[in-house]
């Protein structure tokens, strides 16, 4: 006897995900929600795309904050490598090169769309996950940053980073993230590339302007006038 074609045409039972997958499951949609639509969007819509009902979402994130902390540990805490710091801290490189190295790295974590737009979407409404990503960058990365590029300038100071070498070193920081920015929220080319392969290139150019910058601007050596008397205080913080 020929089944009713309804019959074949049925829809399989949904299959019962583990706690930690199911998890997961939201946590991965999230992402993609929140990158889409911004951290303002509704749980209820964020739910239907996500296919699980909002009682369930509600189970495992009893709060919006909740389920947005766990996509910063997820997204921007959870990128951070240990070997980074590694090879900055490593004293037989040349600071150009332990730059380059590093950036081109950290490059191929941060300008992935869901990073960029979610960081951005973020500062736009509270803040939070800009904050305590900077607050890593403060810990763990710009100490170092600025240590390596006084050594490359032939600075000996163990002093508290200035004002003026914070806001250089932002130069350089801001325009590496550029090229996410320009990528994924203005949707915009450089000169006609689209292809990530070129990034290290304009990274490279980046650093090498910016440790120029550094030792022109930052740390140059106070000159003498033709009378002999000193021109004044040296320019270095």
């Amino acid at each position: 006897m020929i089944q009713p074609a309804t019959a074949e045409l049925s829809a399989p039972p949904r299959r019962r995900l583990a706690v930690a997958e199911r998890e997961r499951q939201i946590v991965r949609g999230a992402i993609c929600f929140f990158s889409d639509r911004g951290l303002d969007g509704q749980l209820r819509d964020l739910a239907k795309n996500v296919g699980v009902t909002h009682a369930l979402l509600y189970h495992y994130f009893p709060t919006k904050q909740a389920l947005i902390d766990r996509v910063y540990v997820e997204l921007f805490e959870g990128l951070w490598k240990s070997e980074w710091e590694q090879w900055l801290d490593d004293p037989t490189l040349p600071v150009q090169d332990k730059f380059c190295r590093f950036y081109i790295d950290y490059a191929r974590a941060i300008l992935a769309r869901d990073f960029v737009r979610i960081l951005v979407f973020s500062g736009l409404s509270d803040r939070t996950i800009p904050d305590r990503f900077f607050a890593l960058l403060h810990q763990k990365l710009f100490p170092r940053l600025i240590r390596e590029t006084r050594r490359h300038c032939g600075v000996d100071s163990r002093a508290e980073p200035s004002a003026r070498e914070l806001e250089l070193l932002m130069g350089l920081h801001g325009g590496i993230f550029y090229i996410g920015l320009r990528r994924w929220v203005y949707e915009q080319s450089a000169a006609g590339a689209e292809s990530a392969e070129h990034d290290p290139t304009y990274i490279r150019d980046r650093v090498q302007a910016y440790l120029l910058s550094a030792r022109d601007v930052l740390y140059a050596r106070p000159t003498r006038r033709r009378s002999g008397t000193a021109a004044g205080p040296t320019n270095a913080p």
